[in-house]
């Protein structure tokens, strides 16, 4: 598989705070990635300098060979980058079908596969926004990101503060997504086990820096080795106090 998204000695952060300090990892094409880390690390920060919502210091981020360092999150998001940002971002004054109807780009992904793959939001496609669950409003977040037809989902802790039936259904929708569709992605959680079982990569970051960059089973199998991992990030915060 060639490598997709390609990240060389990025440093970034919030005005002239660096949160991210000479971050280089590479995501190739089809596979899913795992951004983990205690809180305060960064991986909010990286997850948003990749989607162009920070202030780049240093480095280079390029798509298939384009670089993305130097363009707006506009032009990211046409160029492949679908974003999921820890506050959903949806139109809370639209319903869900005009949430999806008002972003999507031709391709795969439409709003009847969205549907299709998250039958509540079919039953709830004239409701509005403001009348979803916090797990709905997620689901209707990844299917907004998916009708612009990304060539790589960033899903910024998707599974945060959700009923365990809704975590569960989707991570059955990023399984899908990414090893069925073929859409790579990076995703950001604090329960390493859960993505990591879905993830062919994995990144741990500590202090705004690659710690463990690496085959996700490798965490998987060394779970001493995932705690040392994570424990090192113990006690810092970054700029914005962000995961």
């Amino acid at each position: 598989m060639s490598v997709l998204l390609q990240l060389d000695q990025v440093s970034a952060g919030y005005g002239e705070a660096v949160v991210l300090h000479a971050v280089s990892f590479a995501l190739k094409e089809g596979e899913t990635l795992a951004l983990l880390g205690r809180n305060g690390v960064g991986k909010s920060t990286l997850i948003d300098t990749l989607a162009g919502a920070t202030r780049q210091h240093g480095g280079r981020i390029s798509l298939s060979g384009k670089a993305l360092h130097g363009l707006s999150s506009h032009q990211r998001a046409a160029a492949g980058i679908g974003w999921v940002p820890q506050e959903r971002n949806i139109f809370k004054s639209l319903t869900v079908h005009e949430n999806l109807t008002a972003v999507a780009r031709p391709g795969r992904w439409t709003p009847a596969r969205v549907y299709e793959m998250f039958p509540r939001l079919a039953e709830r496609k004239t409701n509005l926004g403001t009348q979803l669950s916090g797990g709905e409003q997620q689901m209707l977040a990844v299917g907004r990101a998916l009708v612009l037809n990304p060539r790589v989902l960033l899903l910024d802790e998707p599974l945060e503060g959700l009923a365990p039936i809704i975590v569960e259904e989707l991570l059955r929708a990023i399984r899908r997504i990414t090893r069925e569709e073929g859409v790579s992605a990076i995703v950001v959680e604090q329960h390493p086990q859960a993505i990591l079982r879905v993830s062919d990569q994995a990144v741990v970051l500590d202090q705004g820096s690659v710690r463990f960059d690496g085959r996700a089973q490798e965490l998987l199998d060394n779970r001493e080795k995932l705690d040392a991992l994570i424990g090192l990030a113990k006690g810092h915060s970054d700029a914005r106090h962000a995961s």
